[in-house]
């Protein structure tokens, strides 16, 4: 009866389910009532939280700047947000230089010029130019080879320099090679012309040079020009 009544006062007592010095005997009850005080710390998970807060930040921050990019784009008006063409040679200094006039003149303005080396002008195409209405009247498009002239002209501005040693009476286009048309180029395009000297020959007064016209950043016409700068 002792036994049974001391066996009863152990299961009863509060202190077994705390840390007491009775918990660290091994067996029995004591060790499950330590397993149960273990369940919840291995439970818990201590990696979903870093987890979640190395996403979240950097997903807001790159959200933010971008929408603060856009409305800074949005508040510039249109007319505003694009850039003149620089003048490195206006009108009457291209016509000082190209012997070239109305209507075959078709250069407006020389926007970058190395001597000796490379050109780069504009032709502001309008549905004004002379050749519109023949070509075509339901569809004004650019002839391509008024694309190629102007480009030629574009050389002559680089190959009619003292550096060089062209000669404004003696200048002529002898030939071109390799030409490709790209894309139509209609009124209201600013077709843009690159050309650059490859080499030059000058006992035989020959020139040869590379020249793309692009607009709006694509290539619409490509080709190799032989140029002569002798005398004929």
């Amino acid at each position: 009866m002792a036994a049974s009544a001391f066996s009863n006062l152990l299961m009863s007592s509060p202190s077994l389910s705390s840390h007491s010095s009775l918990s660290h005997r091994p067996g029995g009850i004591l060790s499950l009532s330590r397993s149960r005080i273990s369940v919840p710390a291995f439970r818990s998970h201590p990696v979903a939280t870093p987890l979640k807060k190395k996403i979240n930040p950097s997903h807001s921050t790159t959200y933010c700047s971008l929408d603060a990019a856009k409305d800074t784009n949005e508040d510039i008006p249109i007319e505003s947000r694009y850039p003149a063409f620089p003048t490195v040679m206006d009108i009457n200094q291209i016509r000082e230089i190209l012997p070239h006039r109305f209507p075959f003149l078709l250069v407006d303005r020389v926007i970058e010029y190395n001597p000796g080396v490379s050109a780069v002008a504009i032709k502001n195409v309008t549905i004004n130019d002379n050749f519109f209405p023949g070509h075509f009247p339901e569809r004004p498009i650019m002839p391509g080879v008024l694309m190629v002239e102007a480009m030629a002209q574009v050389g002559g501005l680089v190959m009619l320099q003292p550096e060089v040693g062209g000669s404004r009476e003696n200048f002529f286009f002898a030939g071109i090679d390799k030409v490709r048309f790209r894309k139509p180029v209609v009124a209201g395009d600013t077709l843009v012309m690159r050309m650059t000297l490859i080499k030059l020959q000058k006992r035989f007064g020959i020139a040869k040079m590379e020249g793309k016209a692009y607009v709006g950043g694509e290539v619409v016409c490509e080709g190799e020009f032989l140029m002569a700068t002798g005398t004929a």
